[in-house]
Order: C-alpha cells, then sequence, then structure tokens
C-alpha cells in the first residue's frame, strides 16, 4: 500500500511536461471500477523521484475527502496525490477482484473515516481494513467476467438517465429563459430546518440521514444511521415525502446540493448538516428543486459560501434565502412539475432494467 504525493508546484520544473499522468480524486468515477487510462493533470520526468508511481493494474482508492472511490491503472506509469492509497496486488488476487470487492465494501469504508470535518483513513487504518475474499483465483475471473458484464449493462442505463436528465434541463430552459423578474429564494421558502447528528451503533427504529443523502441532488434513503435508542426527535425534523432537503454544509462544491424527496422510509430525521425546507403556500417543490440546483443558482450558493477550511465550507439561512432567482408563476411552476414527474417515471423503469438483467447474469456463476 502506497500513500499518493504531490511534487512541489513552486517547481515549474516538475510541471512543465506531460510524461507521467497524476492522478487525483476528481478523475475517479464515484460507484463503480474505473480504468484509469489519462487525467487532466501530468508531472515530468524531472518529478519522477519527488513522485509516488504505481503502473498497470495498482488500484486506486480516494481516503481523504470522499471516500472508498475505486480506479484501476491502465497501461502506462501512474503518479497520484495524498488523497489516495494504492494497492499494488500480489500474485494472489486478480486486481479487477480485489477492486470490485472494494467498491462493494465502500460503506464500511465510509464508517470508519474518522474526522469530524473531512473524512479521512489514514494508511494504518486502510492496511488493517478487513475485507473477505474468495481464495480461488480462477473462480475469482469468472466473478470478475460477470461483474464486467454487469458494470457495462448498469453504464448503458445511467447513460439513458442522464439523457433524461438533460431532457429536464433543456425543457426549464424552454419554459423559463425568457421571465426577467427575479426575486430572493424566500419568495420560495418560508424557513430552512436543521435537525441533530446524534447517531449510535445500536440498532433503532429512528434514523438520522446521512450528509450523503443529498449531496449529489437527488435523495439517497439509504444514506442513514441509527439515532440514540432514548434520543426523542422532533416532530418537525422528521422526513416525508415531498420535502426539498438542502446541504448547508459540505465540501466547496457540494455545499447548498438540494434533493427532492419522492419516497422515504418511516422515521427518517434530518441531521444538523442538512435543511428541510418549508415552502410557502402554492409553490411546487418538484419546480423549486430543479431551480435550486441549476447552474446559475449553484455559482450563487458558491460565491456565499464561508468556512475557513480549505475543503469544507457552509452557508447560512440568510445567505441561502437571499439567493436570487426567476420568479415563476404557479401554473408554470406546475406545468414544469408535471413534465419532471413524467420523465421521473422513464428513469424509474430505467433503473428497474438492469436489476432485472443482473439476476439472470448472477444465475450463470
Amino acid at each position: 500500500i502506497i500513500t499518493g504525493n504531490t511534487p512541489s508546484k513552486n517547481s515549474k520544473e516538475f510541471w512543465n511536461s506531460k510524461d507521467i499522468c497524476f492522478i487525483k480524486p476528481d478523475i475517479i468515477a464515484d460507484s463503480r471500477v474505473h480504468e484509469v487510462c489519462e487525467s487532466n493533470e501530468y508531472i515530468s520526468e524531472c518529478a519522477r523521484k519527488k513522485a509516488r508511481i504505481v503502473s498497470k493494474d495498482s488500484i486506486f482508492v480516494t481516503c481523504i475527502g470522499s471516500i472508498g472511490k475505486v480506479g484501476i491503472a491502465g497501461e502506462g506509469e501512474y503518479a497520484f496525490n495524498q488523497q489516495i492509497n494504492a494497492i499494488v496486488p500480489n500474485e494472489k488476487v486478480n486486481p479487477r477482484y480485489l477492486a470490485y470487492n472494494l467498491i462493494y465494501n465502500k460503506p464500511r469504508l465510509v464508517d470508519i473515516a474518522n474526522a469530524p470535518v473531512v473524512p479521512i483513513i489514514n494508511k494504518s487504518q486502510f492496511g488493517e481494513f478487513i475485507i473477505n475474499i474468495e481464495f480461488d483465483i480462477n473462480k475469482q475471473s469468472r466473478i470478475v467476467c460477470v461483474l464486467d458484464k454487469l458494470s457495462s449493462l448498469i453504464e448503458k442505463y445511467n447513460r439513458e438517465i442522464i439523457t433524461l436528465d438533460k431532457l429536464i434541463r433543456a425543457r426549464f430552459v424552454e419554459l423559463f429563459e425568457e421571465i426577467k423578474e427575479t426575486c430572493n429564494v424566500n419568495y420560495y421558502i418560508k424557513e430552512l430546518i436543521a435537525g441533530k447528528s446524534l447517531a449510535s451503533e445500536v440498532e433503532c427504529k429512528n434514523k438520522v440521514l446521512k450528509t450523503g443523502a443529498a449531496s449529489f441532488d437527488y435523495f439517497d434513503g439509504s444514506q442513514v444511521k441509527n439515532l440514540p435508542i432514548n434520543y426523542e426527535p422532533k416532530e418537525e425534523h422528521l422526513v416525508h415525502k415531498g420535502d426539498i432537503i438542502i446541504s448547508r454544509m459540505n465540501t466547496a462544491e457540494l455545499t447548498g446540493a438540494a434533493a427532492y424527496v419522492w419516497e422515504v422510509s418511516d422515521n427518517v430525521y434530518i441531521p444538523d448538516r442538512l435543511w428541510k425546507a418549508v415552502i410557502r403556500d402554492g409553490v411546487n417543490p418538484i419546480f423549486l428543486w430543479n431551480m435550486l440546483i441549476q447552474p446559475s443558482t449553484k455559482e450563487q450558493i458558491q460565491r456565499v459560501c464561508s468556512g475557513t477550511s480549505g475543503s469544507m465550507k457552509n452557508i447560512s439561512k440568510l445567505g441561502m434565502l437571499g439567493i436570487r432567482v426567476k420568479k415563476v408563476d404557479s401554473y408554470l411552476q406546475n406545468e414544469f412539475a408535471t413534465f419532471v414527474d413524467q420523465v421521473n417515471k422513464s428513469k424509474l423503469l430505467a433503473v428497474s432494467q438492469p436489476q432485472i438483467h443482473i439476476y439472470k447474469t448472477l444465475t450463470l456463476l
């Protein structure tokens, strides 16, 4: 296991030619095994002795900030920064099998990240992380073959979902581009309510959302932790179907992320890093959610974020409610929301299809 580093940016000769790929977390895809073949940054041959360099089939795992993203090195040589640990596999394991295994165990990696502000897994923790493996390397290879096929199917349906998201964005522009009148977000939102971030290892019927439940502008109801059994959560912190959840504290690029709750389990509550929006009468929440995730809205949020940490930022209630957005009549809000609802049904169909293929493919194992 090798922890990466960054050659000095002050030494221009380390960065003046594209000799060796320099890998950072932002180029490693989330939730799948990403084969790394190129980068958006490179170091020169002069920096070789100042960098940690690995080659084909080494496995990159992000261990600071965004935890548990997994990449596998393609042909060539790769340097990588201090947010990444690289595993150089031995002959006992198929590299892609190990990479898939780490993706499967990502939730456990996230749980052991031990910093209250910036999640981090140090090299010792990472080295002691235990996973279950199939020792028969031939069976490992057969498993990899099946998982590669499933990954291709999932990628296909993910592309369909991306296309549908683009359709929604295009419809938003079509309906609202000509509207010039603007207002503050508090024209739509009456109040922002934050919850409590208490957690327990003991199983409890009451759950609290993790920050990641709204990080990517979609609600992930699986991102929950147990609340303490002796804690009585407030009714106003309960998450309902149709709510809008907003991230008030996260990494710089994810602060202000917003999610619409299409479905949620019973007894799920908001933490202190997420807000639940109390919207005004007549406001369509699906429209409002899409308004909040528009690039122009996000740009304003980035400008008003504060925080001393280089990676973690926050936005105040006053700052969030003061963001300027288009002032849209309710009938247009509802027209747009009806369109989004129809597209969402197509997205649910796209999600269900790979599940059918996964079942059929796994029966071949």
